[in-house]
């Protein structure tokens, strides 16, 4: 299988942890020569009780700082030349639908999508990796 489309799935908050993740999806691209494209998902607030307290520009506030915080992960791990070839995508809502959403739209041929140390609340629902893998309609690769 030959990739076009390289999609990494990034969660900015955790920037240590997310390194390996994204120079795993640079090599996987790499081999290919494929696109890179990077996305990080800022939670949807107006679908819960507590988005009854932000306002629309709270979350286009989150949605800009989320777009610089990857592009400056981005350029930190993989160098400005490398960064400035990736296409970045901020998307708010879920992050799993969101992630599959994006693969969809660019027609990815593979995820990358990290998977940490789960909490108790992930056995019970769930993690995002484990929910990608299940309902994607294209490869995805998972970094421990």
């Amino acid at each position: 299988m030959t990739l076009s489309v390289v999609l990494c799935a990034i969660d900015t908050n955790r920037p240590e942890e997310e390194t390996h993740v994204l120079q795993a999806a640079q090599r996987l691209a790499a081999m290919d020569g494929a696109q890179l494209d990077v996305i990080t998902v800022v939670p949807d607030f107006g679908a819960t009780v507590v988005g009854a307290y932000f306002q629309d520009h709270h979350v286009r506030s989150a949605r800009d700082g989320a777009a610089k915080a990857l592009s400056d992960f981005a350029e930190k791990v993989l160098g400005a030349e490398a960064n400035a070839k990736i296409r970045h995508i901020v998307a708010v809502g879920s992050v799993y639908e969101e992630v599959l959403k994006a693969a969809k739209v660019s027609e990815a041929d593979l995820i990358v999508i990290g998977a940490h140390r789960p909490d108790l609340k992930d056995y019970l629902l769930g993690p995002n990796a484990a929910r990608v893998v299940r309902h994607s309609d294209c490869s995805v690769y998972v970094v421990r």
